[in-house]
């Protein structure tokens, strides 16, 4: 951080501010704490039928590679709401009966991922603006080796193995991996 938020002084410094734990920028002028937290990512698993939605990306990172619709989650959105806006930003689909499904903490990227199963409520969609093409999948259609994070992967994984039971608990996880 060069330039304070809140005054607009150069003069930002990272410290451990007095009754505080770890360095955060600090306003040596204004003596404004910046707080820079982890980002939200949400989104949904959509399903019809034996059948799951994946958009291909049009974007980096991992441009070209399947992915589940998600995105950051926008101030003032509940993490479903932002779910269901995700879902129709990238793929031009609506969704409904939105279930908590997969929670992922990636504290080596400063995210946490969280993905809802989800009905599509019909078969019109499209490829979003950050889609390049968006189709559904049986099990053995997914193109495991082309899907764009581990997240997407393991919340299939749950996904196809909770089906056989017909019973999806909220599975979390952390995923740490070594930035080096």
């Amino acid at each position: 951080m060069k330039f304070c938020s809140n005054c607009g002084s150069s003069n930002v410094r990272f410290e451990v501010p007095p009754g505080d734990n770890r360095p955060r920028h600090v306003c040596a002028d204004c003596n404004t704490i910046h707080y820079i937290n982890p980002r939200i990512v949400t989104g949904t698993l959509p399903v019809w039928d034996d059948q799951v939605l994946l958009c291909l990306r049009a974007i980096h990172p991992r441009k070209g590679y399947w992915t589940l619709p998600a995105g950051f989650l926008e101030n003032g959105e509940t993490i479903a709401a932002g779910a269901a806006r995700e879902t129709e930003e990238e793929a031009n689909a609506r969704v409904s009966d939105l279930q908590l499904y997969t929670v992922f903490s990636l504290p080596h990227i400063s995210q946490a991922y969280m993905f809802f199963r989800a009905r599509l409520s019909d078969l019109d969609f499209s490829s979003g603006t950050e889609s390049l093409d968006v189709r559904l999948f049986r099990e053995h259609e997914i193109p495991w080796d082309e899907l764009a994070f581990p997240v997407i992967r393991e919340s299939l994984e749950f996904y196809f193995e909770d089906r056989q039971s017909d019973d999806y608990p909220v599975r979390s996880r952390e995923l740490v991996f070594d930035r080096r």
